[in-house]
């Protein structure tokens, strides 16, 4: 009766280990369904290498008509909703190497310190860092422009975290060769400091196209012809 328990507790032990390898399979990082589709995508029409990739979060990603902003600027857009720049860096190859892009626009940080009290102003700072050197020691010389964190009125309570990790890359790219820091928080503020309410849309935290035109603005001396 032992032996037969025995047996039977070894195939049960066998069957949740198992079955734990199996779910643990079916789980996929964080934005993969994304990645997924960019893939599809690029399968059926490459976009073609050395071009100006715009690669971040959804401040990119609802900028559908991107293109249309910049006529004459060849733009792919891999901006994925709610990114952080963790997931940045784990689909680097997918979302930024594959493209061999002969310029790189960053938009990204803001939804890591939203993400969690814990991820603080260091953090994210040394996160934008480590995605940096990756592209670096991949792209030596190709240039690469960041565009600040905005002040989104539904994130009010970090603006202040937000100023400062976008001083910190300001300075940190200050001393790296072909980089530019694009200052659009101050833009997209009024005169005492609060952000500007009707450049965003309902949701507080996404802009419209008034909130657009001004990142067009800032952002399109610094692109390549």
């Amino acid at each position: 009766m032992g032996h037969r328990s025995h047996v039977k507790g070894s195939a049960l032990l066998l069957l949740m280990v198992l079955s734990l390898f199996v779910s643990g399979q079916d789980q996929k990082p964080p934005f993969w369904k994304d990645i997924q589709v960019f893939k599809s995508q690029d399968s059926a029409s490459f976009p073609g290498t050395g071009k100006i990739l715009f690669v971040g979060s959804s401040s990119f990603t609802y900028w559908k008509d991107v293109q249309d902003y910049f006529p004459g600027y060849p733009i792919i857009n891999r901006g994925f909703g709610g990114s952080s720049l963790t997931d940045m860096i784990r689909y680097r190859e997918d979302i930024i190497f594959k493209y061999k892009p002969k310029q790189i626009v960053i938009y990204c940080g803001e939804n890591d310190l939203a993400a969690s009290d814990t991820i603080t102003v260091s953090i994210a700072v040394a996160r934008f860092k480590q995605l940096f050197s990756l592209i670096r020691a991949k792209f030596k010389t190709v240039p690469i422009a960041y565009v600040s964190m905005k002040p989104s009125p539904s994130r009010r309570h970090l603006m202040s975290k937000y100023e400062s990790a976008n001083k910190l890359i300001q300075l940190f790219l200050k001393g790296q060769r072909s980089t530019v820091y694009i200052d659009v928080y101050h833009k997209m503020l009024n005169r005492d400091g609060t952000p500007l309410q009707h450049i965003f849309t309902e949701d507080k935290l996404h802009m419209n196209a008034k909130g657009y035109a001004i990142w067009k603005k800032w952002i399109q001396p610094h692109l390549l012809k």
